[in-house]
């Protein structure tokens, strides 16, 4: 279980090598997200807290990135936060994130990314449940859930 001692770590001294790595163009990258998930996942934008799709979403699956579709996290470490965006305790796998230092808009954080293809996901907290007490808050724009088929459901 990552802690957030280990994210610092990452942010410092380098992350977890990917499975794989998936490298476009901006304009190849135009061509398959929408103008929002573009703006978020490719120039570090964000959505209004509230108005993302999957932040009321509670059906069982995974969340993969929107540009590469590599899995990111698993509906069982959702949460409500009550922030605004979909909130996770932990990634699906240690090297699915990457993690740097961000320090935009006057404030100390920690950006997380997808390792695969480097868009911009969000950004990790030290203030979630416990036992990891990690919150990452991911912008909805920047998932697509593949959810869980149950009983043929």
């Amino acid at each position: 279980m990552l802690t957030w001692k280990n994210i610092i770590s990452f942010t410092t001294n380098g992350n977890p090598a990917p499975e794989r790595r998936v490298e476009k163009t901006e304009n190849e990258w135009r061509d398959i997200l929408t103008p929002d998930q573009f703006r978020i996942t490719r120039k570090k934008g964000t959505e209004a807290p509230h108005s993302g799709a999957l932040c009321s979403i509670h059906d069982a699956g995974k969340y993969s990135c929107v540009c590469c579709s590599t899995p990111l996290f698993d509906s069982s470490i959702k949460f409500e936060s009550g922030t605004g965006w979909p909130s996770f305790t932990q990634p699906i796998a240690e090297n699915a994130i990457k993690y740097e230092k961000d320090v935009t808009f006057g404030m100390i954080r920690v950006e997380v990314l997808c390792n695969t293809c480097d868009a911009h996901l969000g950004h990790v907290f030290p203030d979630g449940p416990e036992p990891s007490g990690l919150r990452y808050c991911i912008n909805s724009e920047s998932m697509i859930i593949e959810k869980e088929v149950i009983d043929g459901k």
